[in-house]
């Protein structure tokens, strides 16, 4: 009887020892390498293991050398997810057993698509070419997300005034990538803007210069590299070419800056008053009258509402009034343009200068239903 006991009592302590040992056995683990379609390490990003039977979800992360790693996974069927940095799925497999015994499990992206295109009775040429393919979209998504971060970097910098960072960052965009027009159209904008705030005349003309070059290189890269799918193509460019007219304008390189704007003109003619308005703005501060007003004549038969242009108009027909005795003649439609900016912009920043150019000429100020309000004299 004792014995017995004794042999129960062994055989519980035994039973007691080896308990935790099968407990310690009740969970697997996972690893491997992830790699790109050129089979380099995939170094941003996670692995997600989603238990097909319960929906818990393992997140591993991958490091430096592409790998990940984990203890503790539950054995059972799983759905394995490679996931990009941004959190994009990139490559997922269903069905894998995770068993008690380490599981070693690589995402080859390189080997995945050869397989596919076994699967899908490609030659090895075309397996090649669409590897090559898969590897430039890669590559341009990547060159794509480092310029995006650079202009978004570039245009906070812009909006605080500090262009100096601002033409810093989009010069080493520049040269991640030279064959993007987007770039060098921003990079002028920062030069243009960033000119004013300069004290030394020397250096002032200098940033209008090098913002003039970065907007011809950029209208060069648009022009050369035309995207037919771009429905606002045209609408761009024309906005290149404004800014570059602002830029030569600024360099009192007159007769460029209206060619240039005319050229934006006939790119869209949407907006072809607004182009023909700062020819108009330009020719005026260079002093040719005629050809001023005939800019804004051109501004009023597109916009017939445009108020400002009516007084710039009478502005320059003012320049052309010649003296009898001691009165001013104006050229005939003088007052009727000043009548007309009244009209359309009784309380306008120019209201009162045209009130005045009116009672320069001795003409009436009128109301905009054309009823006589005052005569104005010289005094």
């Amino acid at each position: 009887m004792k014995q017995r006991f004794a042999w129960t009592l062994l055989i519980a302590l035994v039973v007691a020892l080896w308990t935790p040992m099968v407990l310690a056995q009740s969970t697997g683990s996972v690893k491997g390498v992830a790699r790109d379609p050129e089979g380099k390490p995939i170094t941003a990003g996670t692995v997600e293991w989603m238990s097909m039977e319960t929906g818990r979800k393992y997140t591993l992360k991958l490091n430096k050398k592409g790998e990940y790693f984990s203890l503790g996974i539950t054995p059972g069927k799983y759905k394995v997810t490679l996931f990009d940095a941004d959190g994009k799925q990139v490559f997922y497999m269903t069905g894998i057993n995770v068993g008690l015994d380490e599981l070693t499990q690589d995402i080859d992206l390189k080997k995945e698509a050869a397989a596919a295109a076994q699967g899908q009775g490609l030659t090895p040429e075309q397996l090649k070419a669409q590897q090559e393919a898969q590897a430039k979209a890669q590559k341009e998504n990547m060159t794509v997300k480092t310029l995006n971060e650079k202009l978004l970097a570039a245009k906070t910098a812009s909006d605080a005034g500090d262009f100096d960072s601002a033409i810093a960052t989009l010069s080493e965009a520049t040269q991640v990538d030279a064959n993007r027009d987007l770039l060098w159209f921003k990079l002028g904008d920062a030069y243009r803007m960033s000119a004013p705030k300069q004290t030394d005349p020397a250096e002032k003309q200098k940033r209008f210069a090098q913002a003039a070059d970065a907007y011809q290189k950029a209208i060069d890269l648009k022009t050369a590299n035309p995207d037919p799918k771009d429905a606002e193509a045209n609408q761009k460019l024309a906005a290149y070419y404004n800014n570059l007219a602002e830029a030569d304008a600024k360099s009192n390189k007159i007769d460029d800056a209206v060619t240039n704007y005319n050229k934006a003109a006939q790119l869209d003619p949407a907006r072809a008053g607004q182009y023909n308005f700062n020819i108009g703005a330009v020719l005026t501060n260079a002093g040719k009258v005629d050809d001023a007003i005939v800019a804004f004549d051109k501004v009023i038969a597109v916009d017939p509402t445009k108020a400002d242009a009516y007084y710039w108009k009478g502005v320059n027909m003012i320049g052309k009034a010649t003296l009898k005795g001691d009165k001013m003649v104006a050229p005939d439609g003088t007052a009727e343009a000043f009548n007309k900016y009244l009209e359309l912009a009784p309380t306008g920043n120019y209201a009162q200068p045209a009130k005045d150019m009116l009672a320069s000429i001795g003409a009436s100020v009128e109301t905009g239903f054309n009823k006589k309000k005052a005569t104005a004299t010289k005094k």
